[in-house]
């Protein structure tokens, strides 16, 4: 196999082609849809990117997102996919194309707008993904350039959940309500305990990391042992904060709609010692 053959052109540098194998393929290269038409032949050196959208309900969304969408921001958005691709060993899922390209047409809209869009979540996020945080400022940095468009450091946290969600295969919404849960487990403690947590302290960073495990652990049903009479002992040193820990993964199964296990209260007081004021117990 040397070509393929367009079965629809979407924009200048986006087409739609028949692959033998695979059926409809969406193919992405500089240009490659100037001057085409239906039946014409693709000769591969000339695509730059060709993925599969397995699902007809994604073909279908893509096919009329497309031409919606500035052809500028497409093939930015090619490059930004490429580049995150080469600094990732996993394989990230092919409806990131269509996630991030519909995400990032709107944030560009409101941008130009003048409506600005807070992100509730935004130093979560930097601390729970850090490597997807910096993936996503990547791409806002690439859509300035090349766009003149700075959507901000907010963006980039949104970017970022949308990075983790191909290369985790979990849908967006799940990726942000982990990032939202999280941030409002942090509320939770601050106002239970009377104090603001130093965002550039080692201990906050660690409960963050620590929350982010604890709920992937429930999310995938795994147990984590516990040190015979951890619960009983830590219950007694420090009461206050076992009750909060307690509260806290009741939280969590209420809103991940699953079991959190003993263990979790035991190991989540003893991150809530670590940041908590000296006199609380």
């Amino acid at each position: 196999m040397n070509s393929l053959s367009v079965a629809k052109v979407l924009n200048n540098n986006v087409i739609i082609a028949r692959h033998p194998e695979h059926g409809e393929v969406v193919v992405i290269g500089k240009g490659i849809g100037f001057n085409r038409k239906t039946g014409d032949s693709i000769p591969l050196e000339a695509i730059e990117k060709l993925f599969i959208l397995t699902s007809q309900q994604e073909q279908e969304q893509y096919k009329q997102l497309v031409p919606q969408v500035d052809e500028q921001l497409i093939e930015t958005i090619g490059e930004i996919i490429m580049y995150i691709s080469g600094k990732t060993d996993v394989q990230l899922n092919e409806h990131i194309h269509i996630a991030l390209t519909d995400h990032l047409a709107f944030a560009i809209k409101r941008a130009e707008q003048d409506l600005a869009f807070h992100n509730p979540f935004l130093f979560e996020t930097k601390e729970i993904y850090p490597l997807e945080f910096e993936l996503a400022q990547y791409a806002i940095d690439l859509i300035h350039r090349k766009m003149g468009v700075d959507l901000g450091e907010d963006e980039v946290g949104f970017v970022a959940l949308h990075i983790n969600s191909a290369m985790t295969n979990r849908h967006i919404s799940e990726v942000r309500g982990h990032a939202q849960l999280i941030a409002d487990l942090v509320k939770i403690i601050e106002e239970e305990l009377h104090f603001t947590i130093l965002r550039d302290s080692l201990d906050y960073s660690r409960l963050l990391t620590h929350l982010r495990f604890a709920i992937e652990r429930v999310r995938r049903g795994e147990q984590v042992s516990e040190v015979d009479k951890l619960a009983s002992l830590l219950e007694k040193e420090y009461p206050s904060l076992y009750l909060l820990a307690e509260k806290l993964t009741l939280i969590m199964e209420q809103r991940l709609k699953m079991p959190v296990y003993q263990a979790e209260v035991s190991y989540l007081t003893l991150h809530l010692h670590r940041v908590a004021p000296e006199n609380v117990q």
